[in-house]
């Protein structure tokens, strides 16, 4: 049982980390987006052919390394899988297309909220009710069923993979695409990525960070230590970022954002009641993966090709400007109803799985 105090230490660190990642070069309210990397990494891997969102982000790679590393350490690392992968697979994806239409996963709500973005505080009123659905789910039998124990080297292969595609991203860069504007131009240096990565996934790993959990618990078990991590995160960065003269409480004039308020609400909605019933947030998705289990890796997946079909067909949200309000195009509205709908059903038809005698 840790501390209050090592809550508090843990959320100022982890603001500390993304500043630093804003100073190097990283879009200031898209510090570490997960969400975003994930889609900056697929357009970089050629999955989608957005001009400005194509980056291979160090980050993941740093994540799944330092979250694998202490995991390794500190002998928690089990490789497991077998609970409902296909299901996984599409609240992966359904997690994405809910953070692409509201511009951003639910830790950069929180960093939005650290710079004065109103848009995600009302995108943050959809997250807790999306949450609050998945645990009336919970409640109400829903269940993957159980994950099994299986060869150490299976929940490894997601790491070593993207540690690989990693290695070649630094030695063959003319494989992958690069933006030359746009947020996938702007990024930190490599290996100061890299290591914040690191840092942030030892962290993440130790606390079992993770935004969904911090409603969950707070409604299911009553504890509020992952609140904590939160608020003093959120009032980290409003601190910096009045210090800084980046501070803007408005809806409008937000870097990559809109002001359309139901998709803002609805996105993030999908992606609290997605993230419950898969068992984590986009975050908390890759510390899985990262300390074995292969369930999380396929999640992550689905994550991926979310974000190529978002951008491929046109459901990712465009950021408001001058010259237009923002907000998801029909596709991206018909894309996120048919994904909330089909995630709905799942949450209340599911209820376990019987063991099958061979």
């Amino acid at each position: 049982m840790k501390s209050r105090g090592v809550y508090v230490l843990s959320g100022i660190v982890l603001a500390l980390i993304c500043i630093v990642l804003i100073f190097a070069g990283n879009p200031g309210n898209m510090a570490f987006c997960i969400a975003c990397f994930i889609r900056d990494s697929a357009g970089a891997l050629k999955l989608h052919s957005a001009q400005v969102v194509q980056y291979f982000r160090p980050e993941i790679v740093g994540l799944l390394l330092g979250t694998f590393i202490i995991a390794v350490v500190k002998k928690e690392y089990r490789s497991t899988a077998g609970s409902s992968p296909m299901i996984r697979f599409f609240l992966g994806f359904t997690m994405m297309v809910g953070a692409l239409v509201f511009l951003g996963c639910p830790l950069r709500m929180l960093i939005r909220m650290g710079a004065g973005d109103l848009n995600a505080w009302v995108g943050f009123i959809g997250f807790v009710l999306g949450v609050l659905t998945g645990v009336y789910a919970l409640r109400k039998g829903f269940s993957l069923g159980r994950s099994y124990e299986t060869s150490k080297i299976s929940g490894a292969i997601l790491p070593v993979m993207w540690g690989i595609i990693f290695v070649v991203f630094l030695f063959v860069p003319s494989l992958f695409v690069f933006s030359e504007k746009g947020p996938g131009s702007m990024h930190a240096p490599v290996f100061i990525a890299l290591l914040c990565g690191v840092a942030f996934g030892i962290i993440a790993q130790r606390i079992r960070l993770c935004t969904i959990g911090m409603i969950r618990d707070a409604v299911l078990t009553k504890t509020y230590d992952l609140s904590i991590i939160a608020a003093v995160f959120v009032i980290s960065l409003i601190i910096f970022n009045a210090i800084n003269g980046s501070l803007k409480i408005s809806f409008s004039g937000q870097p990559i954002a809109h002001s359309m308020h139901l998709w803002n609400i609805l996105g993030l909605y999908t992606v609290g009641l997605a993230g419950v019933l898969a068992g984590g947030c986009p975050l908390r998705q890759i510390i899985l993966a990262g300390q074995g289990s292969q369930d999380a890796a396929v999640t992550f997946i689905g994550m991926l090709v979310g974000a190529a079909v978002c951008h491929n067909f046109s459901l990712a949200s465009a950021a408001a400007s001058a010259e237009s309000l923002g907000g998801p195009s029909i596709n991206g509205k018909v894309g996120l109803i048919c994904c909330l709908a089909i995630t709905l059903i799942i949450a209340f038809s599911v209820k376990g799985r019987k063991t099958v005698r061979k």
